[in-house]
C-alpha cells in the first residue's frame, strides 16, 4: 500500500510517534490547471516562493506538485527516464531540494501506461514512452529514492485505448496495485499516490492510493464545479482516514479561455471541497491571486473542516427547497459539535428552513458562520436562511443535545462492488422523487459483494429499534435484511408500484451499543433500488410533537431515547408524549 504508515499500538495501548504523521487530505499547489505542459524550473521555484510569501504554507498548504510536461523520452539503451533540459536545465533534483528547503513537499506526475495525457492530447512528443508501464520499479526508485519526491499523481491515458496511440487497454486495478508495490519497495512509507482514472475506480483503490479522482477534469466554470459536486454528494461512504475522494484541483483564481468563477461560485467551490474532504490543490498562478481569492484560500475555519482528525466527508442528510444539506461530525464522533453546509446549485436564490433534528441536533443550537468567521446566533428547533444562486452556507453547530441519527439515505450507503468504470454493479443516480435527491440501484444479482450497507448505524445504549426501508421497484423483487452479520428477515414480493414510486417495508431489529452494520442484499437476483432506511429507537416511535406543561407520571426518556434520571430537566418523553420537566 503506497500510503502513509498506520499508527502502531504499543503494549500499553498508546501509539508510537508514527501517529503524528499527517493523514488529512493533501493540500498544496499543482502546475496543470494554469501552466499545462508549459512548465519550467523557474515557474516551479517561483510557486514555492509564493506559497511561503503569501502565507499559504502557514495555513496548511505544503505540496508543490509538478504535473505533465517535464519529460524528454527515455534512454533507448537503459530505459532511464530523461528530463527536458530546456525546461529543467539542471534536472529535477535541484528543484526538489529547493522545494524541500522551503519546508514543503515535492510532487511528481506519471501515467500507468506508455504515454501521458499531454503527449497524446497535447501533442508533446517528449512524453511518448515515458509512462510507468514496464518501468514501475525503475521509475519509482528514481522518483522517491534518488530525487526525493513525496507525492505522485498517476494518470491513465496510456492505459485507456481511446487515449493512446498504442490502443493499450490495461487493467486499472492491476496497474495501480503494481505501482503501489513498486513505491513500497523503495522503502518510503510516506509517499502519497493519487489515482487519476477520472472516475471512481472501485473500492480496491483503498489498498493502492491515498486519493483517487472521481470525475473528469475540472474547468473554471460553474457547470464543471456543479457537476463534480453532484457526482460526489453520494460518495461519503467511500472516504476515510488516509483515503479520499479527489474532486480535482482548485479553480479558484484561474481565468482560462475567458472563463472564471464568480465570487459566490468560488466560495462554493472551495467550501464544498473543504467540507467534503477533497484534496485541496491550488491550480492558479499564485502570483495573480486577488485579495478576495487569497483570503478565501487562507480561510482557516474552512480548512479546519477539511483537516479535522475524524477524517469524515460530509454526508447528504436532506434536500430542502432544491438545496442539499450535508453534515459531518467534527472533533468528536457522535458529539455535540457538527459542521454542515446548505448548498444551492439552482439559478435563483433559495430560502431554506433547516430543522435541526435533520442533522441530529436538538434543543438550543449555537451556529458559527465559517465564511464570515462570526457567530450567527443561538437558535431553537430550526434555522431559516437565504442562500444565493450557486451559493453555499457553511456553519459549525454546537448543540445542547445530540440525537441518534434516524435517516440514512441510500446515497450514504456503501457497496464493495461499487465502481464507475464497471457495469452491472451498484450505481448512484439522481432521482427527484427520493428524499435526498438520489437513489442506489443495480443492486444484488450474481455478485455476492453487490449489496448496500450502512456501517455506522450508531446506538448509544443498544436495544430495540424499528427499521423502515424506503425502496423503489416496478416489478416483484426480494431483499434480505442483515444486522451485524445476522439475517433478520427476507422481504419477498417487493413492488412499490413503479420505478418512480417509493414503497416501504418495516421490521423490528436489535442494535448493539456503538456502531452497527445494516445490510440489504440479494445474492441470487436483482433487488429493489433504494431510497433510504429509517432506524428509530422504539422508545421514540409515535411521540407527539406537542410539549405539555404538566409533569409526567410514568418513566421518562430524553430525546435520544435513553431513560432519564430522577433529577432530569427540560423536554422529556413519557408514554409517547413530550413534557417540559422542571
Amino acid at each position: 500500500m503506497a500510503t502513509v504508515a498506520l499508527p502502531i499500538a504499543a503494549a500499553d495501548g498508546t501509539t508510537t510517534d508514527k501517529d503524528t504523521i499527517d493523514y488529512g487530505p493533501t493540500m498544496g499547489w499543482s502546475s496543470w490547471n494554469t501552466f499545462e505542459l508549459n512548465i519550467s524550473e523557474s515557474i516551479i521555484k517561483k510557486q514555492a516562493d509564493l506559497m511561503v510569501s503569501k502565507k499559504l504554507k502557514d495555513v496548511g498548504y505544503n505540496h508543490i506538485n509538478i504535473d505533465d510536461g517535464y519529460f524528454h523520452n527515455r534512454n533507448k539503451t537503459t530505459g532511464q527516464l530523461q528530463i527536458n533540459s530546456t525546461k529543467f536545465p539542471k534536472g529535477l533534483k535541484p528543484v526538489v531540494d529547493y522545494i524541500h528547503s522551503k519546508g514543503l513537499k515535492a510532487g511528481i506526475y506519471s501515467d500507468g501506461g506508455y504515454n501521458t495525457c499531454g503527449s497524446y492530447h497535447g501533442g508533446d512528443k517528449d512524453g511518448v514512452g515515458v509512462g510507468l508501464y514496464k518501468h514501475d520499479q525503475q521509475d519509482c526508485d528514481m522518483f522517491f529514492k534518488d530525487l526525493g519526491f513525496d507525492f505522485i499523481k498517476v494518470d491513465f491515458c496510456g492505459g485507456d485505448p481511446i487515449h493512446n496511440e498504442d490502443k493499450l487497454d490495461l487493467d486499472e486495478k492491476q496497474r495501480y496495485t503494481d505501482i503501489a508495490k513498486a513505491i513500497k519497495n523503495t522503502g518510503r512509507e510516506d509517499v502519497r499516490m493519487n489515482i487519476c482514472r477520472w472516475a471512481y475506480p472501485g473500492t480496491w483503490a483503498n489498498n493502492a492510493g491515498f486519493s483517487w479522482r472521481t470525475t473528469g477534469d475540472i474547468f473554471p466554470s460553474w457547470d464543471s464545479v456543479k457537476g463534480i459536486i453532484a457526482e460526489n454528494l453520494y460518495m461519503s461512504a467511500y472516504s476515510s482516514k488516509g483515503h479520499y475522494n479527489d474532486m480535482d484541483m482548485l479553480e479558484v483564481g484561474v481565468n482560462k479561455w475567458g472563463n472564471e468563477l464568480t465570487t459566490e461560485e468560488a466560495k462554493t467551490h472551495f467550501g464544498m471541497w473543504c467540507i467534503m474532504n477533497s484534496p485541496l490543490l491550488i491550480g492558479c498562478d499564485m502570483n495573480s491571486l486577488s485579495p478576495t481569492n487569497l483570503s478565501l484560500l487562507r480561510n482557516k475555519e474552512l480548512i479546519a473542516l477539511n483537516q479535522d482528525t475524524l477524517y469524515q466527508q460530509a454526508y447528504l442528510a436532506k434536500k430542502v427547497n432544491g438545496c442539499y444539506i450535508i453534515v459531518k461530525d467534527i472533533e468528536q464522533a457522535n458529539g455535540l459539535k457538527r459542521a454542515f453546509a446548505i448548498y444551492n446549485p439552482n439559478e435563483a436564490s433559495k430560502t431554506v428552513t433547516l430543522d435541526f433534528k435533520d442533522i441530529d441536533l436538538a434543543d438550543s443550537v449555537m451556529l458559527h458562520d465559517c465564511y464570515t468567521k462570526r457567530d450567527a446566533g443561538q437558535f431553537l428547533g430550526s434555522y431559516k436562511v437565504s442562500v444565493p444562486k450557486h451559493g453555499t452556507k457553511i456553519y459549525v453547530a454546537e448543540a445542547q443535545t445530540r440525537l441518534e441519527r434516524t435517516r440514512y439515505e441510500a446515497e450514504t450507503g456503501y457497496s464493495p462492488a461499487y465502481s464507475e468504470i464497471e457495469w452491472n454493479v451498484c450505481q448512484y443516480s439522481e432521482a427527484s422523487f427520493c428524499s435526498g435527491g438520489y437513489k442506489a440501484g443495480y443492486l444484488g444479482g450474481s455478485n455476492a459483494n453487490n449489496y448496500l450497507e450502512w456501517r455506522n448505524v450508531y446506538s448509544q445504549e443498544g436495544g430495540d429499534y424499528k427499521l423502515t426501508i424506503g425502496y423503489i421497484c416496478g416489478e416483484s423483487r426480494s431483499m434480505t435484511v442483515k444486522v451485524n452479520g445476522k439475517t433478520v428477515k427476507t422481504f419477498s414480493g417487493c413492488h412499490s408500484g413503479g420505478w418512480d414510486k417509493v414503497g416501504t417495508k418495516t421490521v423490528d431489529i436489535k442494535l448493539e451499543p456503538g456502531n452497527n452494520v445494516i445490510r440489504l442484499t440479494n445474492t441470487s437476483n436483482w433487488m429493489p433500488d433504494m431510497d433510504y432506511i429509517d432506524v428509530v429507537n422504539k422508545n421514540l416511535t409515535a411521540v407527539s410533537d406537542i410539549v405539555l406543561p404538566q409533569q409526567p407520571s410514568a418513566d421518562t426518556y430524553d430525546l435520544t431515547g435513553r431513560k432519564t434520571k430522577g433529577d432530569a430537566r427540560g423536554v422529556v418523553i413519557s408514554n409517547g408524549k413530550k413534557y417540559l420537566k422542571h
